[in-house]
């Protein structure tokens, strides 16, 4: 799947009209099927326990006043009008805005980041509303980069928002913004309270693993009739609630007076003050707006919401307000729900839809915390997963099976455990206000340090939004033991995980660059290494950007032979959702020119996809190739001028340099690729197993040398390639506290071990890898002891998979 082309060359989402309305049209029932379902069970949490619905209707206009106000202020106000603008090259999201503020303060906590990513063509593309900047805003960013400590404050808030959406997404197809539980519990209206009970958890759960197991075939097979559903179930609930209103009151719309939330706080106090978590409900799923932005734009998702989102469920919680203010005899809670404002003979088929609307916003969440995932992953913060692309066209629907199952089962337990709505209510709406606490905290971030605004707008922003938000959170915090503890105990789980994996993995980096090889003792050994260089490209995986990995030294040590080209591979992650092709690769040369050493540096987004295992290896050859035929001639440098290894040049990939050189195997048809004459074509005059030609320009003209060299190159390809993967166990250096024993001894080890391996992760070919296996002390090359291996132990140029396992003394 090759979906670089399509990413790389994608327009900006600023079209016609008429793309901006399709994509309007496909974001209802991508990212509003969460909200739209929130009518199923706010008023149903709200009047669970806290307060009792009376005579005089205080309660239930101060709850339709705060519903209104609440959907104005923060879906509104704060996501459609301010943060929706705080974009990362058209991505949104957590992650955005801590990649936006590590691009601007330079507080990223990759461990292998360069000078050259900052000159990618995306690393500076972002919002600047202002070219004024404050001494304060300096102060603030200087302070950031000098403190180690705040650094790792605001990446562990990160973490948590993004670890509440994780938890999210196992309540929501439960109940917040899924409502399965929710809809099915509109059958309580149609048999007994007996029969109920036996009924509607056993169909939720059902429909839990049907959807679950849908996953595999991705959104664009199983989301074709989302769109439809959204709309269909928008206007059904919109038409319901106009006839509620002018049926039963008519004058429900004063309750939308802020004066009637004075009334009711007044009125019911501490009980009013805890129903606010059954209120936070109506705004579940906001969140969706901006962590899907990159799958729309911001113009899209603005008259999407407040065209057809926002004015649906005003009308709707209106009529259901207009409903019950009539009718105040209610038996009990549930006699307070959605289903009983729907005119009888209309039930069983808002029912059908409301099921369907479920699923849907149960497929955002989940295909959401897919996507949360992989940028985790990118950016060095969770373990390697496998990651599945459902889509040629759309990058962004992604599969996880490990994910996909693990929500399923703790989706389910959550289910049969509380089998309720009020206590997943609970729970669902403390996981959705935390994740808009952290929003708010780095959005007033992101207003001083990148829109260069004001502080005294960016403290407004906080204050203002960061109590209302904080209000919904300490009444959502103190039903703790009534449901609110689970987003918390899952939130804490993955971020210990995330944590750990992220702490082990800045560790091991430090250590492979304390214990790099220095190229003085390459020169040493001369052209030749000191071994039999046969035929073939030898590609070495490494995490570090510059200087030799410690394990190439152990390989020249303890092998017979070695190949003729050797290539250090290191596959990283940018700060940026996005690398142009024409940007993927950099390539330098290590060492002379004669010892054949290069290093390629392939750079990717948090949320670009990894090509196939096939063309990943032609880009890679070609860019090298390109390399060669480009440098300059002060860089070919001899024994004297080694310093060049810092020295990296910007190459793209094949389908991005028309211009550039062009590789063919077995028997391509040149004239159709390069559809120019001003080609001249390099072949090998022996007949090999397989033909590899290069296709270069003619201006300007080759020397010798790098004839050659390209010559070699082409040769060496023609012989094949072998992947060189080395595994290590790190354990935790003697006298270290117990505390970093247990995370890096038990728990990176334990992660590292049952999570996927770069052979998998990073798509490398495992046609032909040669797996490392030792044991990571801190340890000289001259420590190393050399071992006896027979040849027929390895072969270099061997197209089987093999793993050697190599002790280090």
């Amino acid at each position: 799947m090759d979906l670089e082309g399509v990413i790389g060359n994608s327009p900006v989402k600023k079209d016609s009209w008429k793309t901006v309305l399709t994509l309007a049209y496909q974001s209802l029932g991508v990212v509003y099927g969460d909200l739209s379902t929130s009518p199923l069970y706010v008023y149903k949490s709200t009047f669970a326990e806290d307060i009792q619905h009376s005579e005089s209707n205080e309660e239930i206009y101060g709850v339709l006043s705060f519903v209104f106000w609440t959907l104005t202020l923060i879906p509104l106000l704060k996501y459609v009008f301010i943060v929706l603008r705080a974009d990362d090259n058209g991505e949104g999201g957590t992650f955005a805005l801590y990649s936006l503020l590590c691009r601007h303060a330079r507080i990223s906590t990759l461990p292998n980041c360069q000078l050259a990513d900052e000159e990618l063509s995306a690393y500076n593309k972002d919002v600047i509303l202002s070219d004024n900047k404050s001494s304060i805003g300096s102060s603030l960013k200087y302070t950031l980069e000098k403190h180690r400590v705040l650094q790792k404050m605001l990446l562990i808030l990160a973490l948590i928002g993004t670890c509440m959406v994780i938890g999210d997404g196992v309540l929501t197809p439960a109940l917040s913004g899924s409502g399965v539980f929710s809809a099915v519990s509109g059958l309580e209206l149609s048999m007994s309270k007996e029969h109920h009970q036996y009924v509607e958890v056993p169909v939720a759960c059902a429909i839990l693993v049907f959807l679950f197991s849908l996953q595999h075939y991705g959104t664009h097979r199983v989301g074709f009739l989302f769109a439809p559903i959204v709309i269909t179930w928008l206007l059904c609930i919109s038409a319901i609630g106009l006839y509620n209103i002018f049926h039963w009151n008519p004058h429900v719309f004063k309750a939308l007076s802020p004066y009637y939330m004075y009334k009711f706080l007044k009125k019911t106090q501490k009980g009013g003050w805890m129903s606010l978590g059954g209120i936070l409900l109506c705004i579940t799923g906001s969140e969706a707006m901006y962590a899907d932005l990159g799958h729309f734009s911001q113009l899209s998702i603005k008259i999407a919401f407040t065209c057809l989102v926002y004015p649906s469920l005003i009308l709707a919680y209106m009529g259901q307000a207009a409903y019950l203010s009539k009718h105040h005899n209610i038996e009990s809670d549930y006699r307070i729900g959605f289903y009983v404002s729907v005119p009888e003979k209309l039930r069983w088929p808002v029912l059908a839809i409301a099921i369907l609307a479920a699923v849907v916003g149960s497929q955002a969440i989940i295909t959401g915390t897919f996507s949360i995932i992989k940028q985790c992953s990118a950016l060095g913060c969770f373990p390697r997963v496998k990651i599945i692309h459902t889509s040629s066209k759309i990058h962004g629907q992604i599969y996880i099976p490990e994910i996909n199952w693990t929500l399923m089962l703790l989706c389910l337990a959550i289910t049969v455990g509380f089998r309720d709505t009020k206590h997943m209510g609970n729970a669902s709406g403390l996981a959705v206000i935390t994740v808009m606490l952290v929003t708010t905290c780095l959005m007033s971030l992101v207003i001083v340090l990148c829109w260069h605004q004001s502080i005294l707008f960016a403290i407004c922003f906080l204050i203002f939004f960061g109590s209302v938000e904080a209000l919904y959170f300490s009444a959502s915090l103190i039903k703790f033991l009534e449901g609110a503890w689970v987003p918390i105990a899952l939130s804490f789980i993955f971020l210990v995980v995330m944590y750990v994996w992220h702490y082990g993995t800045l560790k091991k980096y430090e250590f492979d660059v304390q214990n790099k090889v220095s190229i003085n003792w390459i020169l040493s050994l001369g052209p030749n290494l000191g071994i039999v260089r046969v035929r073939g490209i030898g590609l070495i995986h490494t995490e570090l950007v510059s200087g030799i990995p410690a394990i190439f030294s152990h390989f020249v040590t303890n092998l017979p032979a070695f190949h003729q080209v050797v290539v250090f591979l290191c596959i990283k992650s940018v700060p940026v959702p996005h690398v142009r092709p024409d940007e993927r690769f950099l390539v330098g040369r290590v060492g002379p020119k004669e010892y054949r050493l290069y290093r390629c540096i392939a750079r990717y987004g948090y949320r670009d996809i990894h090509k196939d295992d096939l063309e990943f290896e032609k880009d890679l050859v070609c860019s090298i190739a390109e390399f060669i035929r480009s440098e300059k001639p002060q860089c070919s440098l001899g024994i004297e001028d080694v310093e060049c290894d810092g020295k990296m040049t910007v190459v793209g990939t094949t389908s991005s340099n028309l211009d550039g050189i062009r590789m063919c195997e077995d028997d391509g048809d040149f004239s159709q690729m390069a559809g120019t004459s001003e080609l001249k074509e390099l072949k090998n005059p022996e007949k090999l197993r397989k033909r590899v030609r290069f296709v270069v320009p003619e201006s300007p003209r080759i020397d010798t040398d790098t004839r050659e060299e390209l010559q070699e190159l082409m040769d060496a390809r023609e012989a094949g390639m072998a992947f060189i993967l080395g595994h290590c166990y790190v354990r935790a250096k003697s006298g270290s506290s117990l505390m970093k024993r247990l995370v890096i001894n038990l728990g990176y080890d334990f992660l590292r071990r049952n999570s996927r391996g770069p052979t998998y992760a990073l798509g490398i070919p495992c046609a032909s890898t040669l797996e490392i296996f030792f044991q990571q002390k801190p340890i000289k090359p001259s420590m190393f002891s050399a071992l006896e291996i027979p040849e027929d132990k390895y072969d270099v140029n061997n197209n089987t998979r093999s793993i050697l396992q190599i002790p280090m003394q």
